[in-house]
């Protein structure tokens, strides 16, 4: 559905230049001629963002941006001052009642253009984080649910977030990536939630059954993520974390680049964190053993540029 931009002008010549320039550009485009009108329309129709004159009949634009932010469904949408007055007690009281940004009179079709999609951006912008801060809780809660039951792994799942966010952004991943990591670092676990107590904390070795149980949590993990739309894409981080470079892993047995790029990357810094981990059977590792461990797996256990990178950050770091 193409987004929808009410426009508020009294100069009908403006208008239908207004009308022409975003219509050209795929927006849906619907026009009033005066406050009142636009006010309807914006309560009817609930456009993506509003172009205003400021001085209209009827109800002018700072009237129309008052009513817009009082409404229940106006207060996230940006809103576009037009106007040939360049006072700045007229931009001092727009930004008082809420306006995003001001377009003075005359502008051209590009003026136009960009201003509207600079602030369609950053109401998107805004959107996504919110989403992703409503996620973020729920991802969380069930990442404390994993670790409550386990009390081996206290911390662990924050810990490898945070080094396998400092790892991807020294690789120069996405926004996107990034934030899809976010989640998937903290429910790469999540199988465990299926797995029994007496198993996650027993104190000597798994007998071969109770492996066995164990190595199915990358595949449960992956089978419950399956059906949330918003998290899918945090799958390769809980079914591929415990794969091997070699193709000795598990549950799948893939090698190489096989293996996703996401599951290479959390395999290092998930295994950093278990091995600098004090556990019952085992102390931990200072740091310079860890990164030395993970130069000898290089090229068998662990991706061989994830590995070096990896350990690189870690030696110059201070924690």
């Amino acid at each position: 559905m193409p987004t929808h931009i009410l426009v508020a002008e009294d100069n009908i010549d403006i208008i239908a230049v207004m009308r022409d320039v975003l219509e050209s550009e795929g927006y849906r485009v619907t026009c009033a001629a005066n406050g009142r009108e636009a006010l309807s329309a914006f309560e009817r129709e609930a456009p993506d963002l509003i172009v205003s004159d400021v001085m209209m009949p009827q109800l002018d634009g700072f009237g129309l941006l008052s009513a817009v932010r009082a409404h229940p469904a106006g207060a996230a949408v940006p809103f576009l001052f037009l106007s040939a007055r360049t006072e700045m007690a007229a931009t001092s009281q727009a930004r008082q009642l809420g306006a995003d940004d001001f377009l003075f009179k005359p502008f051209d079709a590009e003026d136009l253009t960009l201003a509207i999609r600079a602030k369609l951006d950053r109401r998107r912008a805004v959107e996504r984080f919110d989403t992703r801060a409503a996620h973020l809780q729920t991802v969380l809660m069930l990442a404390n649910v994993v670790e409550a039951r386990d009390r081996y792994t206290r911390g662990h799942i924050e810990r490898v977030q945070r080094l396998g966010l400092q790892l991807a952004r020294s690789m120069n991943w996405s926004e996107e990536a990034l934030a899809v990591l976010e989640f998937g670092a903290l429910l790469h676990d999540l199988g465990k939630i299926l797995i029994s107590r007496t198993i996650l904390n027993k104190r000597g070795r798994l007998e071969a059954d109770e492996w066995e149980v164990l190595r199915r949590h990358p595949e449960d993990g992956a089978q419950m993520l399956a059906g949330v739309d918003h998290l899918r894409a945090a799958v390769p981080y809980l079914l591929a974390h415990h794969e091997r470079w070699d193709g000795g892993g598990y549950p799948r047995g893939l090698a190489g680049t096989a293996i996703p790029v996401e599951g290479r990357l959390l395999a290092v810094v998930d295994a950093y964190d278990a091995m600098t981990t004090e556990r019952a059977y085992r102390a931990a590792l200072a740091k310079d053993d860890a990164c030395a461990e993970i130069e000898r797996q290089a090229g068998r256990q662990f991706d061989p540029t994830l590995a070096e990178a990896f350990v690189y950050l870690r030696r110059k770091s201070s924690d």
